[in-house]
């Protein structure tokens, strides 16, 4: 009997207030919100390809960044844990995606004066690496490591430099094997892990969302997706629209079991 249960895939709408989204580090740009909603279907549809359930939260349209819900929770195999966004307009979009995670999960919280982004939160293995930018602060690493310790978990700090979120410039690829942008996270941070570099001229390519053997890759970084593909099966989605406001593949949901 086959007994394995198919990893969970919240995520939630493209907002009408999308171009009006929080911005640290592109230049603001016209958004085409019905082309962003067409990318966000077909992005559901890959995961839903891969083995995912998805279920779809309710739409915020009042809350221009409610699409990239990794932001609003950390989720482990044991509990998960709702952040405190770095930016104030954005602590508004965790009582849905609590309402709906708690389903899965045990639901642990972090108070203020912690601030923490979920794309600041790298999970390999039992070490969560968390960078420390613009989004999360000292208060929040310490929370979440006094949350995570009872249940084996060691926390890192990682510098994190010119990009939003760690996991804009680090993300895991295989087991053992990591996708980084050197120019913003430093390598020796990960000395357990083979590395694979970002095409020079695609930066911001080191975001890819592992399920299982199958990596998840926005379609503009073909030169380092192409390297990716020796150490796992890749599948690209266009997620331009979302890009200029600063989202990515691991942005627009929150991964609920599976690998």
């Amino acid at each position: 009997m086959n007994n394995h249960v198919p990893p969970i895939a919240l995520t939630r709408p493209v907002p009408d207030a999308l171009t009006a989204c929080q911005l640290t580090h592109l230049a603001r740009v016209p958004i085409d919100i019905a082309r962003a909603r067409e990318q966000h279907a077909e992005y559901e549809r890959l995961l839903s390809s891969l083995g995912c359930h998805v279920v779809t939260l309710p739409v915020a349209h009042e809350l221009p960044d409610s699409v990239f819900v990794e932001d609003t929770a950390l989720v482990l195999d044991e509990i998960a844990v709702m952040t405190r966004p770095g930016a104030p307009s954005r602590r508004p979009e965790t009582g849905a995606v609590a309402s709906t995670l708690g389903t899965y999960r045990q639901l642990e919280f972090l108070r203020e004066p912690a601030t923490l982004d979920g794309g600041d939160v790298l999970r390999l293995g039992r070490t969560l690496y968390v960078g420390a930018g613009t989004r999360t602060n000292a208060a929040g690493v310490h929370q979440l490591t006094a949350l995570v310790s009872p249940h084996g978990y060691a926390v890192r700090t990682v510098p994190v430099d010119g990009c939003l979120h760690l996991k804009s410039a680090i993300t895991e690829v295989a087991p053992g094997v990591v996708v980084i942008n050197p120019e913003w996270v430093d390598g020796q941070m990960f000395p357990d892990h083979e590395i694979i570099e970002v095409a020079p001229s695609e930066p911001a390519a080191a975001n890819v969302l592992r399920l299982g053997d199958a990596v998840v890759c926005a379609a503009a970084y073909p030169r380092t997706n192409a390297r990716l593909a020796a150490m796992a099966v890749v599948h690209s989605v266009d997620v331009s629209e979302l890009s200029k406001a600063e989202g990515a593949v691991t942005c627009c949901s929150l991964i609920v079991g599976g690998e």
